[in-house]
């Protein structure tokens, strides 16, 4: 499963860099289905960061990923330490 995550960020990631921003992976709990990003650059500071999200980062990786049910971004949708 982690190979299906790595896969499909490797995919996503042109798109964003396009734009001169970048994710990256913190955390992904196998077990609850949740993947836990950092959108770096201009992505991290971009009002428009909580719609790439969901409306495309999540989208794309919830097809791509068997098992994954959410995804989530530092400072967007929880607080990590």
């Amino acid at each position: 499963m982690e190979t299906q995550v790595l896969d499909a960020i490797e995919a996503i990631r042109p798109a964003l860099q396009v734009d001169g921003g970048d994710i990256r992976v913190v955390n992904y709990n196998e077990a609850e289905g949740v993947l836990d990003v950092e959108l770096l650059g201009a992505c991290g500071g971009c009002p428009m960061s909580t719609m790439t999200l969901k409306a495309g980062i999540e989208r794309i990786l919830k097809d791509r990923v068997d098992g994954l049910t959410e995804v989530r971004a530092l400072g967007i949708d929880f607080d990590a330490a």
